[in-house]
């Protein structure tokens, strides 16, 4: 993910213009990253290395997903459905 893909990122989620901290821009950076390694693992089966970086990525991501959920039910939903996250409890 290149800087200007992430700033369009954080303008489009973000509460305010520079916002990088709330979890709405934290899980759709991860989950831009998740989709751009899971692409890449594809076509580079055994790099077990990016592999590790992935489950990583997803457990983090689900933990935010999680707290989001706790704070505030509605923005959680939206963002789901934007961002085509399926997650089961």
């Amino acid at each position: 993910m290149n800087e200007i893909a992430k700033k369009k990122t954080m303008e489009k989620f973000g509460r305010k213009k520079e916002d990088t901290g709330s979890p709405e821009v934290q899980i759709a950076i991860m989950t831009e990253r998740i989709n751009e390694l899971t692409e890449h693992l594809k076509s580079h089966v055994k790099d077990f290395s990016s592999r590790r970086g992935l489950t990583s990525l997803v457990s983090k991501r689900r933990k935010l997903l999680s707290y989001l959920d706790r704070e505030n039910h509605e923005r959680y939903q939206s963002l789901t459905g934007e961002l085509n996250i399926r997650r089961a409890k």
